[in-house]
């Protein structure tokens, strides 16, 4: 399968940069290259793209106002100096949140990461068909997947859709992150931000504005901080 992408960023390097990484990868295909995103917006409009590069700090409008303004957008690959924008990106279901000066090792870990997700987006929706006290039945590719709970690591919501993380595979249905979580066990799964469930039993570590569970790094947005903190770690805390 070939991957259509775009590249928006306002600095000529940053973008000849993103080309030569574009042109490494073989299923990778170039359909454009804006300095605006206003440019880019026209584009989008009359041409389908799966992947879009796309920079924060630009004239005019941000890539985060951008982003806000589209409603079907591609799986977006944000590509930053600037590192104070991650919750706020994730939040708005980016697939990754890439700084500069980007190496193409990161640049394909973040590119294999959207081509997963674009392929599930064109795929059959799964459906949950059954919750038990243990695990959950879903339905995907014409039979039944029995999932355990404990196998679960945090659910991501992608606009209509939430994709359900686990160690061996993820599986993507059309559901709001509200409706599932009203659906899990309240005392093994925790909303921790807008687009954001974890499995409370697989986090490893927390600091100030990210959980992290194996390798995926999870924000934790500050409406959902204070209780997930109280809830989760403060009781928990050995103290001196």
């Amino acid at each position: 399968m070939i991957y259509t992408c775009l590249i928006v960023d306002d600095e000529p390097l940053a973008r000849k940069g993103i080309q030569l990484h574009v042109a490494e990868i073989p299923d990778l295909k170039l359909v454009g290259e804006f300095g605006n995103a206003l440019k880019a917006g026209d584009f989008l409009e009359s041409n389908p793209v799966d992947i879009m590069f796309l920079d924060i700090q630009m004239p005019g409008v941000t890539g985060i106002e951008f982003i806000k303004k589209l409603n079907d957008p591609p799986a977006i690959i944000l590509t930053t100096a600037y590192t104070e924008y991650a919750v706020e990106a994730f939040e708005l279901d980016v697939i990754d949140y890439v700084l500069k000066p980007i190496k193409f090792e990161r640049f394909e870990r973040a590119v294999k990461k959207a081509q997963e997700y674009v392929k599930l987006r064109n795929t059959d929706a799964t459906e949950f068909e059954d919750f038990t006290e243990e695990y959950v039945y879903i339905k995907a590719d014409r039979k039944y997947v029995r999932l355990y709970y404990k196998d679960i690591q945090f659910i991501q919501g992608m606009k209509d859709y939430v994709m359900i993380h686990t160690p061996e595979k993820k599986y993507m249905t059309a559901m709001n992150v509200k409706t599932i979580l009203s659906q899990l066990p309240a005392q093994l799964f925790s909303r921790v931000s807008k687009s954001y469930i974890v499995n409370i039993d697989k986090i490893e570590s927390v600091d100030t504005d990210m959980i992290y569970i194996q390798n995926h790094d999870i924000p934790l947005g500050n409406t959902y901080k204070e209780e997930f903190l109280k809830t989760h770690i403060k009781d928990r805390l050995l103290k001196r």
